[in-house]
């Protein structure tokens, strides 16, 4: 077996599992202790794993959060097939919560169950909808600059009184072991707050944002469904293990 197919799926199987044992890989690859090490070596030094004994533990990096309008111009497509959608699920007369984000606001034009009332930490989603004639209640509280989201205990205090049919929320990382992540602790508590008052939820996410870590844990993988863009077949088979994913 060639070095860059054995790197290969020594990577493979690191996405698989954040640690994996020197056996694993062996019997993986097919090949000797000593080559497998000397791969490891190899890759840890190119920055893609770091060894450990008996085996290999994945890199992951802290994801930079970027603005609202950095994020704007990005995957604008695949941000209107995941908000066609994910609109396409508003019920009429339902009470739901649409969390702050370029991608969840991506739902508002296609909305058009009426008599619905929404919940909102986004300044920007409050403003849309108001302008659609849609009943909306913007959470108090501090607003994050770079975001423009609602966040803090008085925010928070508000969510509280709210239960919902259905949320929706958007996110800076999903990865298997580290399920959804965002990088505000602030904003992580309300996006989780939203999530456990809602019978169900729903993670609008384009495909960029599978295998990234942030800063702060929102809910593990299993607390909502992902709705995405086209995966490569590996990386749908992956997350439908721990969640249902729906591709737009």
């Amino acid at each position: 077996m060639l070095t860059e197919e054995r790197h290969r799926i020594i990577r493979s199987l690191l996405m698989n599992d954040s640690v994996v044992k020197l056996q694993d890989i062996m019997d993986a690859t097919d090949a000797s202790e000593s080559t497998v090490r000397r791969d490891l070596s190899q890759l840890e030094e190119s920055g893609e794993l770091v060894r450990i004994h008996g085996g290999a533990k994945r890199i992951f990096t802290v994801e930079y959060e970027p603005s609202v309008r950095e994020k704007i111009g990005q995957f604008t497509d695949e941000k209107d097939r995941i908000g066609r959608y994910a609109a396409s699920l508003v019920e009429a007369n339902a009470f739901i919560y649409i969390d702050a984000g370029t991608t969840t606001m991506a739902m508002i034009p296609y909305i058009q169950a009426l008599g619905i009332t929404v919940v909102t930490n986004g300044l920007e989603i409050a403003s849309e909808l108001a302008n659609r004639d849609i009943q909306t209640i913007l959470l108090g509280g501090q607003v994050k600059p770079k975001t423009y989201a609602m966040i803090g205990s008085d925010t928070q205090k508000q969510l509280k009184q709210y239960r919902f049919s259905k949320a929706f929320i958007g996110t800076n990382g999903i990865d298997s072991q580290y399920g959804f992540t965002t990088p505000d602790i602030e904003e992580a508590n309300i996006k989780q707050m939203a999530i456990n008052q809602a019978n169900q939820a729903y993670i609008l996410s384009d495909s960029s944002k599978f295998e990234k870590v942030s800063f702060c844990k929102i809910v593990e993988l299993d607390d909502a469904t992902i709705i995405t863009n086209q995966l490569e077949a590996s990386t749908k088979d992956k997350y439908e293990k721990y969640t249902k994913v729906k591709e737009v």
